[in-house]
């Protein structure tokens, strides 16, 4: 099967929706999440669970959502690499919707990131690479397994702290202007690095919020999308790419620079047949204040070592030339535990032209994700029409 089959804006995001709340709600559970946004999707779409017969999920199993929701599948997909699940499931579902193994498919995530409502118990795999290596020197969370590698990427360029505060400051304008977002207040860079440190060179503002909440995505081929009710609002697909390195951290090529995400990226533009300034719009996965940093880098949207700067003189800004996490992000907007539904939802959004912090004429988005602690990565470009 040829490429241009499954991009090139041949499979189209006919629904997409997030659960009708945000952020703390412990009087739902995670299979409840799922369920919520899966509706909510579908009804975006103008179809019901009968037209579905692929789905995919990650955290639960496919089947536990597919038979909640009275769904039998004939194209299931379990793929479980971390926050960037979602993407992965994009680009499978498209390659399974152009060779004809499912017409439509269902993406769904819903996650009690927060109140824990049904959610799996997390515990260490002392069998696990990562059990055993780095596990008991500490490194059992984000926020600890990812300061080296944060501290070497600052160190190579000549930048520091106050680079990883200038993030959060441009994300909160944005959040700002965002009513679901948990954290609204717009704040400065020396307000960042004075609030507690939870892990240097990390505060608590270059930390992702922690909520519940889930998302759902509906796909089918661009030619059943024009039948849709939803068809003004389809969103296509046009190129997309994904990799993966080390479950360990300390086994990374280069801690200062992710392989997976030059990878993945440069799949994704080459199977899109656009370059770099032509993307409008920007959602880098941002579980955590350095990653945009990484991303701007790895994907070639800027130099080594200008990334820093080009965050702090506002290019990412409303008024900037490459608005980016234009929702707030995982640091202002949502994080369950599994950022990338949410990532690719507002990616959607500004497309369709109904964001809450509008993009003006935005047509092309580069949606980002990273899969747990820099072991896995997927990208995808999405257009408001089709080619």
């Amino acid at each position: 099967m040829s490429n241009k089959n499954m991009h090139g804006g041949n499979v189209a995001i006919v629904g997409a929706s997030e659960t009708n709340e945000i952020g703390v709600l412990p009087s739902k559970s995670v299979i409840a999440l799922h369920a919520e946004a899966a509706r909510n999707a579908l009804r975006d779409a103008g179809l019901s669970p009968t037209d579905v017969d692929g789905i995919a999920t990650a955290g639960l199993m496919p089947m536990e959502v597919s038979h909640y929701l009275g769904i039998t599948p004939r194209w299931i997909d379990g793929t479980m690499v971390g926050g960037c699940s979602f993407l992965s499931h994009v680009r499978h579902a498209a390659a399974a919707i152009a060779c004809g193994a499912a017409n439509v498919v269902l993406i769904t995530h819903g996650e009690s990131g927060r109140s824990r409502v049904g959610a799996l118990a997390w515990a260490i795999n002392a069998a696990a690479p990562d059990g055993q290596f780095e596990a008991p020197y500490g490194a059992v969370a984000p926020y600890s397994t990812f300061t080296v590698p944060a501290m070497r990427f600052l160190h190579d360029r000549g930048m520091g702290p106050r680079d990883l505060a200038e993030v959060v400051v441009a994300q909160r304008k944005w959040a700002s202007r965002n009513s679901r977002a948990l954290r609204r207040e717009i704040v400065t860079a020396d307000e960042v690095l004075g609030a507690p440190v939870i892990a240097y060179p990390f505060t608590r503002d270059m930390c992702c919020v922690v909520t519940d909440g889930g998302g759902a995505l509906v796909l089918t081929s661009a030619e059943r999308a024009a039948d849709l009710p939803s068809a003004d609002r389809a969103v296509y697909l046009l190129g997309s790419g994904e990799s993966a390195e080390s479950r360990l951290v300390s086994q990374m090529e280069d801690v200062s620079s992710f392989q997976s995400f030059r990878r993945s990226s440069r799949e994704a533009f080459e199977t899109s047949g656009i370059g770099h300034d032509d993307v409008d719009h920007l959602m880098c996965y941002d579980a955590f204040a350095h990653l945009p940093l990484y991303m701007l880098e790895d994907l070639g949207f800027v130099g080594k070592g200008e990334s820093g700067a080009f965050i702090a003189d506002g290019n990412t800004l409303p008024s900037g030339k490459l608005p980016m996490n234009t929702n707030g992000g995982g640091l202002c907007y949502t994080h369950t535990g599994m950022y990338g539904m949410f990532a690719i939802q507002e990616a959607v959004r500004q497309l369709r032209g109904c964001a809450e912090a509008q993009v003006e004429q935005a047509q092309l988005s580069f949606v980002q994700g990273v899969g747990m602690f820099f072991a896995a990565s997927a990208s995808l470009i999405l257009s408001a029409s089709r080619p």
